[in-house]
């Protein structure tokens, strides 16, 4: 008969209390010989190369995850035996289509490791982050724990920063290894300007970071357990910070800043405390809240595309079906692309840092707001009042005035019914096409941010659906408008500008030329040749129409 261990034995979390606490059908429990409430230390990765015929492999208490080993295959046993003689309180296996052989389970039985399987369509990473999760989560957290910190619901960054706040007497900034903002406390006086720029920037700013490590400091966080300080200077005021880590994993970091008063002499030692209470917290956003953040912003595009039931994504994406929507869409480039400038590398561009700062813009802006990213562009689905037909004015001021980059920002129209957001989505794009042919027009020196709504530029939108319609049938043409464009991307010539700025201005030489910058007799010049080498009669009302529409489509190629 089976033995029951204690419910919270002193080697750590029992098995069950960690299987309870993992997403329901995530694994399934085939084989316990002792019970479900072994003691669980760690979750680690099975390496087969560890185990010792002699029984010098040790893998006491804990569960080992056999990644690519499948209950069916001939080595399975071998891993169960192996684990089994190291130690371990349970083995978790691929589970295949025929599920564990009956010799799998009779060793399991006659051992005393738990024999567990992975369901399909599970990966191995959730699992892994899920147990490790669960682990933390389920550990005792000690009598010194922060007054609070063990009722605040798992995951509750917010909430954590506000508890840590005031038992350490400062304001609290929660930070993931990448020094990425995850959440921050109340703040109860006017910030230093390193807060406020790593608050409104959602990540520490980059020079800073730089300057951080190059002196040193970051490698002491990393490296220690204890509490790092960095004194106060003429800039910035007093900071102490302490890594949060989970075993050998770093999480993340706490930091902790002079608010309106200096540290107390004890804050040192409450935030160290303090990192040990963060530690679930952060495991469970590391491994569920990105999760979530990626379903939410699957849902977001499930709307916007028209790919799922309004109602039922509606839900996960957290919109209200009742309710009006529209949506606003800000497609970003680093002003240095516009000057020909190589752009920074992937990963760190200004582009991704401005749509980060709009993202947080946009959730400010008004409850209810959602957004997806996709490249270079942001999605915001955004909530309208009753009878309200413009409610993106202030956040589209917002993405005009981006102090870094260039945005062209579009707004589609107000929506009641959720499955009309896709036109919504397309209305928007369309009106950042406009914006940014508006801007490819220009000199690279004289573009910047623009931001419009549908209803501001209907007739350009509509062209533009107009000219997407003939494209392909023009591109199976020819004629002299096509003759001189092919001419010009040959030999660099001008003709084609000459012509639609001529065409542009109502057929004014002088303002046509004016905006070439070029003498008007030169302009003369250049459409005397244009009618002499291809046939483009602009006197001619068919070749006009035909030279409007073919230098537009030109344009978009160009």
């Amino acid at each position: 008969m089976a033995t029951q261990e204690p419910n919270r034995p002193d080697g750590g979390p029992s098995l069950e209390q960690i299987l309870a606490l993992i997403a329901p059908g995530m694994l399934d429990v085939v084989v316990a010989p002792r019970g479900s409430r072994v003691p669980v230390a760690d979750v680690v990765l099975h390496d087969p190369g560890e185990e010792r015929d002699d029984g010098s492999w040790a893998a006491s208490g804990l569960i080992l995850l056999a990644v690519g080993v499948d209950v069916a295959a001939p080595e399975a046993i071998d891993v169960l035996r192996g684990a089994d003689r190291a130690g371990a309180a349970a083995v978790v296996l691929r589970r295949g289509a025929r599920g564990p052989r009956a010799a799998l389970r009779e060793a399991a039985a006659s051992g005393r490791t738990a024999l567990l399987t992975r369901r399909p369509g599970q990966g191995w990473t959730e699992v892994l982050g899920q147990l490790r999760t669960a682990l933390a989560h389920s550990a005792p957290a000690g009598p010194a724990g922060p007054a609070g910190a063990a009722g605040l619901r798992l995951g509750d960054l917010p909430g954590l920063a506000n508890t840590v706040a005031a038992l350490v007497g400062g304001a609290i900034t929660i930070e993931d290894p990448q020094s990425r903002v995850l959440a921050y406390s109340r703040m109860d006086h006017e910030p230093d300007p390193m807060r406020r720029l790593t608050i409104l920037g959602q990540e520490v700013p980059r020079w800073r970071v730089d300057e951080l490590r190059e002196s040193g400091f970051f490698q002491a966080l990393w490296s220690t357990d204890g509490v790092v300080r960095l004194p106060a200077d003429e800039r910035y005021a007093e900071r102490l910070a302490v890594a949060v880590r989970h075993g050998s994993e770093v999480l993340g970091s706490l930091w902790a800043a002079a608010d309106g008063r200096p540290l107390a002499e004890d804050a040192a030692a409450a935030l160290h405390t303090a990192a040990r209470a963060a530690v679930p917290h952060l495991s469970h956003h590391q491994t569920w809240g990105r999760a979530a953040a990626r379903a939410r912003e699957s849902a977001v595009r499930a709307l916007l595309d028209g790919s799922g039931q309004a109602a039922r994504v509606a839900h996960e994406a957290g919109l209200a079906p009742g309710r009006p929507y529209t949506v606003m869409v800000a497609e970003a480039y680093d002003s240095r692309e516009l000057r020909g400038v190589p752009a920074a590398a992937p990963g760190g561009t200004a582009e991704e840092r401005v749509l980060d700062v709009l993202a947080l813009q946009a959730a400010a802006y008004r409850p209810g707001c959602v957004t997806a990213r996709s490249g270079r562009r942001l999605y915001v689905l955004l909530p309208a009042g009753e009878d309200e037909t413009d409610p993106a004015r202030a956040l589209l001021a917002a993405a005009r005035s981006v102090p870094r980059g260039v945005v062209f920002a579009g707004v589609g129209p107000v929506t009641a019914d959720l499955s009309r957001l896709p036109a919504s989505r397309e209305a928007a794009e369309l009106v950042v096409r406009v914006l940014a042919e508006r801007a490819a027009r220009l000199p690279a020196a004289d573009v910047g941010s623009a931001g419009a709504a549908f209803g501001e530029l209907v007739p350009e939108v509509s062209a533009l659906r107009v000219l997407d319609r003939i494209a392909p049938l023009w591109e199976s043409l020819s004629g002299p408008v096509h003759a001189m464009v092919e001419h010009d991307r040959a030999h660099g010539s001008e003709y084609g500008a000459s012509v639609a700025a001529y065409l542009d201005a109502f057929g004014d030489a002088g303002t046509a030329a004016g905006r070439l910058n070029v003498h008007p007799n030169t302009l003369r010049y250049r459409l005397r040749r244009a009618r002499e080498l291809f046939g483009v009669d602009l006197a001619d009302p068919t070749l006009r129409f035909l030279a409007d529409i073919g230098l537009r489509l030109a344009r978009r190629t160009g």
